[in-house]
């Protein structure tokens, strides 16, 4: 239905929005504290948030009903959820610029088309083929260094990026098959509450201190409502109403936002042909949709 479609499109330009967002307020957050204590804090505000929305929308029942099938995906996807997050953080951590972190980003919903392919047994376009090779290439550009020694080629945390795209195509694989049997608020607490699990045991381990500053306690709350709870939730009703790749074609502009965000707030500016390739990126990213929408062919006809 033509209404669902606009639904679907308006959850995804506010997940891309508030999406955005979490690569500027999570960067300054850990400039200031250690991943351990971010996650504890980060994850801690975003579960108390999820819950009590939960609690209103009255879906926590749905746990009575759930049956043993429905939770071991919520297992499988609390273990995906650990290994894309930490993959995430770990990258926006290492990488300097966000915004650099985030048009790399843009090889998820490359991925995701190609799990389509070899996990639900869709086929690529002629245009979708185009569009993926698009992607590729302005990854390559956005990464290169200009080294030829094979260790140096890649500037540091690419791999990381592409280990998080590799494993939220997965976790998005899993969400889009069973979104609508199991309620985005259960779906974004499960997650949640696992990340927050996996927290506390990093929290111990690295023997950190609870004790933060404010200012980067300011940003991870701001971060945290949303990133984890707003953008989240957003991203599952999108998976409602819209094909996961059609949603995905919105969050793909988040690199712009993030652009714009990350020269405001940390004055920096990726490289020229860093944003040459995170453009290139993004053209990808729509002409693979495009091409999976048939919208040429139809032009055409």
């Amino acid at each position: 239905m033509k209404s669902d479609t606009v639904k679907g499109y308006s959850f995804a330009l506010v997940a891309t929005i508030a999406f955005s967002n979490v690569y500027i307020f999570s960067k300054a957050a850990l400039n200031e504290v250690h991943l351990a204590q971010f996650g504890i804090y980060w994850f801690s505000v975003s579960t108390l948030l999820i819950l009590l929305y939960t609690l209103y929308k009255r879906k926590l029942s749905q746990v009575k009903f759930l049956t043993k099938r429905q939770i071991i995906i919520l297992i499988t996807l609390g273990l995906l959820e650990i290994l894309t997050t930490t993959a995430f953080f770990l990258s926006i951590h290492t990488i300097p610029d966000p915004a650099v972190t985030s048009f790399l980003g843009n090889m998820f919903p490359v991925m995701l088309a190609m799990g389509g392919v070899f996990i639900l047994g869709e086929k690529f376009s002629p245009f979708e083929t185009a569009g993926a090779v698009l992607a590729f290439s302005g990854t390559f550009i956005i990464s290169y260094t200009g080294e030829t020694s094979l260790s140096k080629l890649f500037i540091p945390g690419t791999g990381i990026v592409l280990l998080n795209a590799f494993f939220a195509t997965v976790a998005s694989l899993v969400v889009k098959v069973h979104v609508k049997k199991m309620s985005p608020e259960l779906l974004g607490l499960n997650r949640s509450a696992w990340l927050l699990a996996f927290s506390i045991v990093m929290f111990f381990v690295y023997r950190q201190s609870l004790e933060i500053p404010v200012s980067a306690l300011k940003n991870i709350a701001i971060g945290a409502l949303l990133g984890p709870f707003l953008a989240i939730l957003s991203v599952y009703y999108s998976f409602s109403y819209l094909e996961a790749s059609r949603s995905s074609i919105v969050q793909s502009l988040k690199g712009i936002f993030v652009l714009l965000g990350a020269y405001l707030f940390f004055g920096t500016f990726p490289l020229t042909h860093q944003v040459i390739g995170g453009f290139v990126t993004i053209g990808g990213v729509v002409l693979m949709t495009l091409g999976k929408g048939k919208i040429f062919i139809r032009r055409t006809s």
